[in-house]
C-alpha cells in the first residue's frame, strides 16, 4: 500500500530542508518535532532549525570545500541557504546569521506551506510502509535509537561536541580590543582581544588548572577534532592555542601597528551586534570556572555571558554498514536518514544530507528512480563518505577536498580550489539536466 505522505522526523536543519524539498515536488509531508513538549540537552527554543553550537555556516569563499557546497545547495534550491543568506550578519568571509531571525523565518516559511503539516510531539517508532526521513540529529532520543536498532541494527557510535560562550557586546571593554577581519584591510567584522606573551601564558595556566565538568564513568570521551573543547588543544602544548584558535596571523592591532602574540576573536551573533560568540572557545569547563578564566582575556574583564559553553553527546550511525548512496537504510528501503546522524559534521553538511533525503523520499513516494549526486560534487563527496568510506574506521566528517576524486592532472596548490569548483559545478549542471 502506497504511503499517503512522506514523514519527516526531526525539525532541525536537515529535517526542515527535507520537508521543504519534498513539498517542492508536490508531495504532502508530515514534519514531526518534539519541541516544545520535550527539549534535548542542547536546545532551548521552540523554533525549527535552531542553531545550538554556533551561528556560523563557515567560509563563503567559493574555492573552499564548504563554500563550494553552499554554491551547490543554492543551485539546488536549498531553503536553509536561502534563509541563511537573508539573515546574514557581518562576519568577514564567513556566512554567519542572526540565529533568532534565521530560525524564526524557517519556521514561518514551513508553517505557511500547505503541503507541510507540522506535528509537535515526540516520535519513538517508525511505521512500516511509510516513506520516512529520520533527521533527529546528533541528540537522537533513546526511543528513536531503539526504533532504528530494530530496523537495521546499525552500531551507534558517538563523540562529544562542545559549544562556545556568547558575550554581551556592551560588556566588552572596547579600549582594549580592536575590530578587524583576518587578512583584510581596515575595520573588519570581528572584535579582537589581543594578548601579550605574558597574558597568554597566564591565561593558558589558568585554563589548564580550571575544573572541568566530569564525564560519567561509562562514557568514552571521543571528541570531534573540528570542534574540540578549548582545553583539549591547550593540553597538547604551550603554543598549540597560539597556532590554533588564538592564532594572530593576518591581524594587526591598529593601536600598536604590530601583530599580537595571540588573539581571541569575537564574532557577531545577531544583526543588532548585541551578542558576540567566542570563536573556537567551545568548552567543558564548569560554568563558574568559565567566567573566572575567560575574564582574564583583555577586554573581557567585566564580560557578561548570554550563554556559557557546554558539552553534549552526538550520536551517529555507522553509515557504510547501513546506508546506501541514496541515504536509504540498506535493510529497510522506505526509511532514509538525513543530517548529522548519517555521519556528517556541520550545519551546511547536515543541510546537504537533508536536501538529498527529501528529494529521494519524494521520488520514492512518487514511484520515480532515486538519484545520487556525482562524486565530483561536494554533496556527492559527502554521500560517498557516509555510505562508502572504510567501514572499520568510520568517523564524522566536514566536507573537504580530500573526499573528492583526484583532479587527474597536476594542479598547483593555489589553483586546486578553483579546479575542484569548476569540475563540481559542471558535473552538478549535467546531473540536474539528466537526473532531476
Amino acid at each position: 500500500m502506497k504511503s499517503q505522505t512522506v514523514t519527516v522526523i526531526g525539525g532541525g536543519l536537515a529535517g526542515s530542508e527535507a520537508a521543504w524539498q519534498a513539498a517542492e515536488m508536490g508531495v504532502p509531508v508530515r514534519l514531526f518535532e518534539m519541541k516544545p513538549h520535550r527539549f534535548s540537552p542542547a536546545h532551548q527554543s521552540h523554533l525549527l532549525a535552531e542553531l545550538v553550537c554556533s551561528n556560523s555556516f563557515r567560509s563563503n569563499v567559493p574555492t573552499s570545500a564548504v563554500g563550494l557546497l553552499k554554491e551547490e545547495l543554492r543551485e539546488l534550491g536549498s531553503l536553509i541557504l536561502k534563509i541563511a543568506d537573508a539573515a546574514r550578519v557581518p562576519a568577514g568571509r564567513a556566512l554567519s546569521v542572526d540565529r533568532e531571525e534565521f530560525s524564526r523565518e524557517i519556521t514561518r516559511t514551513l508553517e505557511s506551506r500547505r503541503e507541510i503539516e507540522i506535528i509537535r510531539r515526540e516520535v519513538g517508532e517508525i511505521v512500516e510502509g511509510e516513506v520516512t526521513v529520520i533527521a533527529t540529529g546528533p541528540l537522537t532520543s533513546e526511543p528513536m535509537l531503539e526504533a532504528l536498532r530494530a530496523l537495521a541494527e546499525p552500531p551507534n557510535l558517538y563523540f562529544y561536541d562542545a559549544i562556545a560562550p556568547i558575550v554581551y557586546a556592551d560588556s566588552v571593554d572596547y579600549s582594549k580590543v580592536f575590530k578587524a577581519s583576518r587578512y583584510e584591510e581596515g575595520e573588519g567584522d570581528y572584535i579582537n582581544c589581543p594578548l601579550t606573551e605574558a597574558q597568554y601564558r597566564a591565561f593558558l595556566e589558568a585554563l589548564l588548572a580550571a575544573e572541568q565538568v566530569p564525564l560519567h564513568d561509562f562514557e568514552d570521551p571521543r571528541f570531534f577534532e573540528g570542534c574540540l573543547p578549548i582545553e583539549v588543544p591547550a593540553s597538547r602544548g604551550v603554543m598549540t592555542l597560539a597556532f590554533g584558535p588564538m592564532k594572530p596571523v593576518g591581524l594587526i592591532d591598529p593601536r600598536t601597528g604590530q601583530r599580537p602574540y595571540a588573539v581571541v576573536q569575537l564574532r557577531p551573533e545577531n544583526r543588532e551586534g548585541s551578542l558576540f560568540n567566542m570563536v573556537g572557545f567551545q568548552t567543558k569547563l564548569k560554568q563558574g570556572e568559565q567566567e573566572r578564566v575567560f575574564r582574564m582575556i583583555p577586554g573581557l574583564e567585566n564580560a557578561r555571558f548570554a550563554r556559557l559553553g557546554g558539552v553534549h553527546r552526538n550520536t551517529f550511525v555507522h553509515g557504510p554498514k547501513c546506508l546506501t548512496n541514496t541515504l536509504q537504510l540498506k535493510n529497510f528501503g522506505n526509511v532514509l536518514l538525513a543530517g548529522q546522524i548519517t555521519g556528517v559534521e556541520g550545519y551546511v553538511e547536515s543541510t546537504a544530507m537533508g536536501l538529498l533525503a527529501g528529494v529521494n523520499a519524494a521520488r520514492l513516494h512518487l514511484g520515480r528512480p532515486l538519484v545520487v549526486p556525482p562524486a565530483e560534487t561536494a554533496i556527492g563527496a559527502l554521500v560517498g563518505h557516509v555510505s562508502g568510506s572504510s567501514s572499520s574506521h568510520f568517523q564524522p566528517m566536514n566536507v573537504n577536498f580530500g573526499l573528492f576524486p583526484p583532479l587527474g592532472r597536476r594542479t598547483p596548490k593555489k589553483e586546486r580550489g578553483s579546479a575542484y569548483r569548476e569540475r563540481a559545478l559542471r558535473s552538478l549542471e549535467d546531473w540536474k539536466r539528466s537526473a532531476l
